[in-house]
């Protein structure tokens, strides 16, 4: 038995950004939104990734203007830094609240048709 929705009605994951939803980007504002402002060593070590791994996803994120990357020097060495943003802050919550919701209907549904070894009607 399949519930009836009207057209209205979308599934939570309609709802998930491809930008922010990649594990290594959701990662990288997660960490950002708690810290504010972080370097590029202290990312890269903290979520075991490569330079030019974190350099391609900061430049995805900074494209889409979900942070901002400054680059300056501190204690006469060359840093880089980056820092959320207000769109990145609301994409995050965008993203976690269409988590929230598939999450609530995973946990309130009964045995799908899978487990059941049926097929959905």
């Amino acid at each position: 038995m399949s519930p009836t929705h009207d057209e209205t009605d979308h599934h939570p994951t309609t709802g998930l950004d491809d930008a922010v939803h990649q594990r290594t980007r959701l990662g990288l504002l997660a960490v950002l939104h708690e810290t504010q402002q972080a370097d590029f060593g202290y990312l890269k070590r903290l979520l075991k990734l490569t330079d030019g791994n974190l350099g391609r996803h900061l430049d995805v994120l900074a494209q889409q203007g979900l942070v901002h990357i400054s680059k300056g020097y501190h204690r006469n060495r060359p840093r880089t830094w980056v820092e959320i943003s207000e769109r990145g802050r609301a994409a995050l919550a965008a993203e976690m609240a269409a988590l929230k919701t598939l999450l609530h209907r995973f946990e309130n549904a009964g045995p799908s048709a899978q487990d059941q070894g049926t097929a959905p009607t």
